[in-house]
């Protein structure tokens, strides 16, 4: 199924000599009257994220826009993991700011956001938004979700098998703006040449297994075909929730 996006066009970035190519999309999908999603792809193609405004809470998209546009404030010199957290700090705040004069209980967002710089990839997240990582045919998941479903995969209380689609797979245990404090964690990882990276909201890992997942990408090429592949599998498979995803292809040497 190749979807239609009246509410997000494509966005794809040029590329040049020793740059990434991507392309992001983003769907309400089937159920939800608006879409809460929001992504950020610079034009330099250095840095990308994807923000779940959740929907459980209060302004959902609200929450989401200000993740990304405390991002989208990051200078275009050398920035770093660490400047991605305390961008990701910054925003917390401004939800904390805003969920108390609008005099709304509780709002939040999660997020995932790829920086890539010098033959690597740092990674900042908080919630389920999820990287993956596409090398030689493989699909390799670069995040480790905070949520209710992986603490119990984690204590041994779930199966793999079962965690997929499990009643409680929404609950998060980390949201920007979900509290005063807030705990991000960063990674950072190698990429080269031929290396795909994904980075996507919930509403697509709930409605497509890595298998899938890893079989779309096994038969395309194209960031912005990919981004339609995928999305278009978690329309076919119900999507009730908003849809986001970005796609990266490497295919130059390392970004500086």
């Amino acid at each position: 199924m190749t979807p239609e996006y009246p509410d997000s066009p494509s966005t794809r970035v040029p590329s040049w000599p020793g740059r990434p190519k991507g392309a992001g999309l983003s769907h309400t999908g089937h159920v939800r009257n608006r879409n809460e999603d929001a992504i950020l792809i610079d034009p330099t193609g250095v840095l990308w994220a994807v923000a779940d405004g959740m929907g459980g809470y209060g302004h959902g998209d609200v929450a989401a826009g200000l993740v990304i546009e405390h991002l989208a404030l990051l200078p275009h010199a050398p920035i770093s993991s660490a400047d991605l957290v305390v961008a990701l700090e910054a925003a917390n705040s401004a939800i904390r700011r805003w969920a108390t004069s609008a005099d709304v209980a509780q709002m939040g967002a999660t997020v995932v956001a790829a920086l890539l710089h010098g033959g690597t990839i740092s990674l900042a997240w908080a919630g389920d938004s999820r990287a993956y990582r596409w090398r030689d045919r493989e699909l390799q998941q670069l995040t480790r979700d905070h949520s209710v479903v992986q603490e119990l995969l984690d204590d041994g209380r779930l199966s793999p098998a079962a965690a997929w689609q499990h009643p409680q797979a929404h609950v998060v245990t980390r949201a920007i703006g979900a509290s005063d404090h807030l705990v991000v964690e960063t990674t950072e990882v190698s990429f080269c040449p031929g290396d795909v990276l994904i980075l996507c909201s919930d509403g697509l890992t709930d409605c497509v297994a890595d298998a899938e997942i890893a079989a779309l990408m096994d038969a395309v090429s194209t960031p912005t075909v990919t981004c339609q592949r995928l999305i278009g599998a978690a329309l076919d498979n119900g999507a009730p929730d908003n849809v986001s995803v970005i796609v990266v292809q490497i295919d130059g040497a390392a970004v500086s």
